[in-house]
């Protein structure tokens, strides 16, 4: 009888064992199942790559010198610089959008009885790009871009100031379609042999009579006995910024709002931050293909064609780099450079014989500056 029992007892402790170990294997086999499933459902919810990418330095920039018997000389003064760099990118599937702001304003206060507040800094710089990736890095991309500025600028002379641009004198506008090469988010170069420049300068005639009265008020305080002066500004500025073309007579100019191009553009662009330190730059060139060979009959005139210089193979360049470093949270040091050269821009140079000369030359600024900012 104990024999049958044993046995009895072995036989249900083997069923009982097989049963569990049927029972564990097929638990086991659904949960893997239905872990396997969970992590395919979380790589369709979550790439690991962010749709939308905000990144860019924000801040201001100030500076003040007081002196008090400074036997070196020199005049009390303040500096002030608002600026921007922003850039947003949208990248999904196989397109991407691309869009940047730099723009800047600052003012500077001098210890002086004449034009002690003078402008320092303007600038607005926009682009965007919309690229579809017919293969990988590489975009076909349609591009807009536009340049201007804030607020009047001036030429700080003695006794008068004459203005030298404004809101829209000039801007620039670009649109294209190209080939936009993005290894990654930081690095990206763009060329487009079907680019349109567009530069205007826009004087409304209600504000070209308002400066034709102020310029003749201002004569006026310096020489009670000067004349009326037929002064127009927008043709002022029209002809600084090269917005008019020839007649056939080759020496007559016919001044217009506005200047269209078509031709070649490249643009680079790198954005880089590695912990507190941010690198931002952006390099542009621009060519029109038009090339009128017709002599100007003016032997003083700089230009010798009816082109201005404005022929293929000679770069209009718009070079920006800003660099920031980021201390204690909200206070940080930048360094930012611009360096532009447009062909067909006539700038005047004082010599120190006093005598003034006009030509084309390389523009360059830079500032430094530790503020307020934040870097994202």
């Amino acid at each position: 009888m104990n024999r049958l029992f044993f046995y009895v007892l072995l036989s249900l402790a083997v069923v009982l064992s097989s049963f569990a170990q049927n029972v564990d294997k097929s638990l086991v086999s659904k949960k893997a199942e239905e872990a396997k499933k969970a992590v395919e459902e979380l790589k369709k919810v979550d790439t690991g790559d962010k749709i939308w990418t905000f990144s860019g330095i924000v801040g201001t920039n100030s500076a003040a010198t007081g002196m008090v018997n400074w036997a070196a000389g020199g005049k009390n003064n303040v500096n002030g610089i608002a600026f921007a760099r922003l850039r947003l990118l949208w990248k999904k599937d196989h397109f991407a959008w691309d869009t940047s702001l730099d723009t800047e304003y600052g003012l500077s206060w001098i210890d002086q009885d004449e034009d002690p507040l003078q402008k320092s800094n303007d600038k607005i710089n926009f682009s965007t790009k919309m690229g579809w990736e017919f293969r990988k890095s590489w975009y076909l991309t349609v591009l807009g871009a536009f340049q201007s500025q804030y607020a009047m600028g001036y030429e700080y002379v003695t006794g008068y100031n004459p203005p030298i641009s404004k809101w829209l004198a000039p801007s620039y506008t670009d649109f294209s379609v190209g080939i936009d090469w993005k290894p990654n988010k930081i690095f990206s170069v763009y060329a487009s042999p079907f680019a349109g420049r567009i530069t205007s300068v826009s004087v409304s005639d209600g504000f070209n009579d308002r400066f034709r009265k102020q310029y003749n008020e201002d004569m006026k305080k310096l020489d009670p006995n000067a004349e009326w002066v037929d002064y127009d500004l927008r043709q002022v500025l029209q002809e600084k910024y090269g917005t008019y073309v020839y007649a056939d007579d080759g020496e007559t100019k016919v001044y217009k709002n506005a200047r269209a191009e078509f031709g070649f553009t490249f643009k680079g662009a790198v954005n880089y931050k590695y912990k507190d330190l941010t690198l931002m730059t952006t390099l542009g060139l621009f060519t029109p293909y038009a090339w009128d060979k017709r002599p100007i009959n003016n032997p003083d005139s700089y230009f010798k064609y009816m082109d201005n210089n404005r022929r293929f193979g000679n770069f209009d360049v718009d070079w920006d780099v800003a660099i920031s470093y980021q201390l204690l949270k909200l206070l940080n040091v930048t360094l930012s450079t611009s360096l532009k050269y447009y062909n067909g821009l006539l700038i005047d140079k004082v010599h120190d014989d006093g005598t003034t000369t006009v030509a084309e030359r390389v523009q360059f600024k830079s500032v430094l500056g530790l503020g307020v900012g934040y870097t994202f």
